[in-house]
């Protein structure tokens, strides 16, 4: 029961086989047993969730389930809840109990979704280890001393660990992809615009989008068709037709072309790594596919351009916590200008003060021009090259991270070497592009992923590929300790 997708559940809520009732509770005993050691979870809602697997059950009674109804699945800690803690992670919202639900959770809650409770992240997304939590690390299944990935590793943990069937993610600069690939899951982060960030907490915005961890690429076909769509409340959120991602799913692959970036299989890719990811190009060639070499030539910028951006989008945003109106304030302050400083000093961990540092000095006076509007020219040419790219192939493929998952504690003391863990997966956040990473191989025992680039709102031909991927090969069924 507890390893099975949404797509083998749904069919099996179907037949009768089990309830709604019947599958979450499982769940929660799982989350009961397990979340001790991996630290998945922030907040687990047990009550809230059997309530609402009953009344998934009594949907379907009447006749009028659909695919989704008594499904559970577990969101990111980054997405209001109404009633819920929704805490990004951070001291500074440890307290805060959302009013309202971001769209994406409420485009779930009414598709039928039992929501088992919300999983842990690196503080306000701003990680790639899951190791900056104000509630601690987490730990990677395969390997309780690794880490899972970040932003989003408490997601790929409690659907790794098989905590949870799939769970929502956000992915600014890899933070789905990376995740999914030390952690042997299907994670896909679509077009820029395509999913609402409204009730998303903000990082950097023009870079912040939310997606899917799951078994398979099936079951993010199913859980992105309900996510996605146009959002009068998101300025962002882009007004075209969402098409249904499953019936595309088994199109044959003969005449792809996929373009093999030779920036990404350079200096730094671990050679068993790239062996694997050889292996699963060689796959694709056997289901018609054609491999070609292809150029991003400003992609090496990408890392530096980032730290640029982000963080200074980060400084704006979060400037709105500064203990006045919600999230956490210090005790006892002595005057306005104290009750600022301390309960941001106390509120936010070391990566954030790092990057609201770096972003207020890349925007303040006399170096905006020099830094931020550099970096945003430098964004432009990094789309660019995959808009030239896109002109000779239909997809872009490679390693999603460089190695597998590494040790707890190897990289923290190390901001930048921390930083060039998403050296594959940013430039296609500045690009605005979908990308799905996918279970590709094993290397001592720990997963590697593929990343799959695909052109503006193209979602459904990397799920297309991924699926038929996974239909030839068997990576997607490992399990850890199987």
């Amino acid at each position: 029961m507890l390893n099975q997708g949404i797509a083998d559940i749904a069919r099996a809520l179907v037949s009768g086989e089990y309830s709604s009732v019947e599958i979450t509770q499982a769940y929660l005993d799982q989350i009961a047993l397990h979340n001790g050691e991996l630290n998945a979870f922030i907040t687990v809602t047990p009550e809230q969730a059997l309530a609402q697997a009953a009344a998934a059950d009594q949907v379907r009674a009447s006749g009028n389930a659909g695919v989704f109804t008594g499904v559970p699945i577990a969101h990111k800690d980054i997405f209001c809840t109404a009633g819920v803690r929704t805490s990004c992670g951070s001291r500074m919202l440890d307290n805060f109990i959302a009013p309202y639900n971001a769209t994406v959770v409420e485009k779930l809650l009414n598709a039928g979704a039992v929501m088992l409770g919300k999983t842990n992240m690196d503080e306000f997304a701003m990680g790639s280890s899951n190791e900056t939590s104000y509630y601690g690390p987490v730990k990677n299944p395969w390997n309780r001393t690794l880490v899972p990935g970040g932003s989003s590793g408490g997601s790929a943990a409690a659907v790794s660990g098989q905590l949870c069937p799939a769970a929502t993610a956000t992915d600014t600069g890899g933070s789905i992809r990376q995740p999914a690939s030390f952690c042997g899951l299907t994670g896909i982060k679509p077009t820029y615009g395509r999913v609402s960030r409204w009730g998303m907490i903000a990082f950097a915005s023009s870079l912040d989008q939310a997606g899917t961890l799951t078994r398979t690429a099936e079951d993010a076909a199913i859980m992105l068709g309900i996510m996605a769509g146009f959002d009068p409340k998101d300025s962002t959120s882009v007004d075209l037709p969402v098409p249904d991602y499953c019936a595309q799913l088994n199109k044959p692959l003969h005449g792809l072309r996929i373009g093999i970036p030779r920036q990404h299989f350079a200096q730094g890719l671990k050679p068993e790594v790239e062996i694997q990811i050889r292996a699963a190009l060689h796959e694709f060639e056997k289901l018609g596919a054609t491999i070609k070499e292809i150029s991003l030539d400003n992609s090496h910028y990408s890392v530096a351009a980032y730290y640029v951006i982000a963080p200074a989008e980060a400084s704006a945003n979060l400037s709105r916590y500064d203990g006045v109106r919600f999230g956490y304030r210090c005790a006892k302050p002595v005057d306005l200008e104290d009750m600022y400083k301390r309960s941001r000093g106390e509120g936010f961990g070391a990566e954030v003060k790092r990057r609201i540092m770096i972003g207020t000095y890349a925007l303040s006076a006399g170096y905006y021009d020099a830094y931020y509007i550099k970096a945003q020219k430098v964004r432009r040419l990094i789309k660019d090259d995959f808009v030239h790219a896109f002109t000779e192939v239909d997809v872009i493929m490679g390693p999603t991270s460089p190695h597998t998952a590494f040790p707890l504690g190897a990289k923290t003391k190390d901001p930048v070497a921390m930083y060039l863990e998403d050296i594959y997966t940013i430039a296609v956040n500045l690009a605005g592009l979908p990308g799905i990473s996918i279970p590709a191989g094993m290397v001592n025992g720990l997963p590697v992923g593929l990343q799959i680039v695909g052109r503006d709102f193209d979602e459904a031909k990397l799920l297309n590929i991924a699926h038929m991927f996974q239909q030839a090969t068997a990576w997607h069924l490992l399990t850890p300790g199987a």
